[in-house]
């Protein structure tokens, strides 16, 4: 009577098998993270440099002006954090309900924006506007005379990112983009270089310098 001798199945095929399939799926995982990673970083600097050439750049050759608006008296057309976008506009194109920057003429004389109301033409040629905020009941307590040839115009408002601006003003903030930022980009790419994994080899292919 024979008997046919079954040939046991080594034991290490199987881990070595999986060994191989979890290597290249974290390969994988390590890619997709390493190029998600490139990818925002790409973003935020194409972001910042964008919004460096609108706010730096943009106003010395384009000639708007912009401005951070600091209370709630325009809401919710313009609301505190918002970037006011304005225009050099002739004073006799300025119309009643146009919205205007300028010095108020009374306490510290800051910076305004608000709506027109009224419009006065004096007698000595300039011009005197009544302004009022959209949130606020009633008109400023005070008549603003516009003696320039020109004042700037509302044109556009950029939501939310005067509060970034403002924050990165500060000294501290400053301080850590100034040298933070590059050290943080040289890391990157040098830890890019060193979790660079080996190719893996194909399915039934030794690896090289190992014999069968």
């Amino acid at each position: 009577m024979s008997t046919v001798l079954e040939r046991p199945t080594p034991a290490t095929a199987l881990p070595a098998a999986r060994h191989r399939t979890d290597g290249r799926t974290a390969g994988v995982v390590r890619t997709v993270l390493r190029k998600a990673g490139t990818a925002l970083t790409t973003a935020l600097l194409v972001a910042a440099a964008l919004a460096f050439l609108a706010l730096a750049v943009g106003p010395r050759i384009l000639g708007y002006q912009t401005s951070t608006m600091l209370t709630g008296s325009m809401s919710p057309l313009i609301n505190p954090g918002d970037v006011v976008v304005t225009a050099p506009t002739p004073v006799d194109q300025i119309r009643v309900g146009d919205i205007i920057t300028y010095h108020i003429p009374v306490e510290d004389q800051r910076v305004e924006t608000h709506r027109v109301t009224e419009i006065t033409a004096n007698p000595d040629g300039t011009v005197s506007v009544q302004t009022k905020g959209d949130a606020n009941n009633g008109v400023d307590p005070w008549l603003a005379t516009i003696e320039t040839d020109t004042v700037d115009r509302h044109v556009a408002t950029i939501p939310y990112i005067g509060t970034a601006i403002r924050a990165l003003r500060t000294p501290a903030v400053m301080n850590t983009l100034m040298y933070g930022a590059p050290a943080v980009l040289v890391l990157g790419v040098l830890t890019t270089i060193w979790r660079k994994t080996p190719e893996e080899p194909a399915p039934g292919t030794a690896p090289a310098g190992t014999g069968e």
